[in-house]
């Protein structure tokens, strides 16, 4: 099995919903678009999440890599 690294996870995580969980207990789900090198990551169709649950439809949202603490398939 060849080695996977951080950015083939991103590159096969595009066009495909994702959750991202951000600092401060944040969690958002949407469809991901586009990432930097700075994981800086840009989702459409975009909601947070509360709990597992929406609290609210965002749209097209970019979500600063600084403040991501994970990346996981939806």
């Amino acid at each position: 099995m060849p080695e996977r690294r951080p950015f083939d996870v991103l590159n096969s995580s595009l066009n495909n919903t994702v959750i991202i969980g951000m600092k401060g207990g944040y969690e958002f789900r949407g469809v991901m678009v586009a990432y930097d090198v700075h994981m800086n990551i840009v989702l459409e169709k975009a909601e947070q999440m509360m709990n597992g649950e929406v609290k609210r439809g965002v749209g097209t949202v970019l979500l600063r890599g600084d403040s991501v603490t994970f990346i996981s398939p939806s």
